[in-house]
């Protein structure tokens, strides 16, 4: 498996979605594990609205891929404060840019100090090499 990036300037979950927080806010989106596991992304659905309640570890909507369909998971409890509609006009951009502007959802986290209780960079790169063999 080739290097693949990690940011160290956010949480990580076991199931490949990363989470940053940034003021009242996370930003929650998938990592790039997840896209090259994936490969092209051909379609975002989101579950939710904004002013939604989501749980930490259940899904608020799908990417689907040229391989497969993949729910995406809440990494924190909390209110949908926004959505990234580009995507759903434009999911190849979860491909090109997945820590960036390829965000998924931002959530007003109801319990701030579950972030703290996600992977943190090392602990997520641990996990992946771990998945390399």
């Amino acid at each position: 498996m080739s290097k693949i990036e990690v940011k160290d300037d956010r949480r990580y979950t076991k199931d490949h979605e990363w989470a940053k927080r940034d003021k009242d806010e996370v930003l929650v989106g998938i990592s790039a594990y997840a896209v090259d596991q994936l490969g092209d992304i051909t379609l975002v659905n989101f579950d939710v609205s904004e002013g939604d309640p989501v749980e930490t570890g259940k899904p608020f909507g799908t990417v689907e891929s040229v391989k497969t369909l993949a729910d995406m998971f809440a990494p924190v409890s909390g209110t949908v404060l926004r959505l990234n509609r580009a995507l759903e006009d434009a999911p190849e951009l979860i491909n090109q840019d997945c820590y960036g502007q390829a965000w998924l959802v931002a959530i007003a986290p109801s319990a701030p100090a579950e972030l703290d209780a996600l992977l943190g960079p090392a602990a997520y790169r641990e996990l992946l090499a771990g998945e390399a063999h």
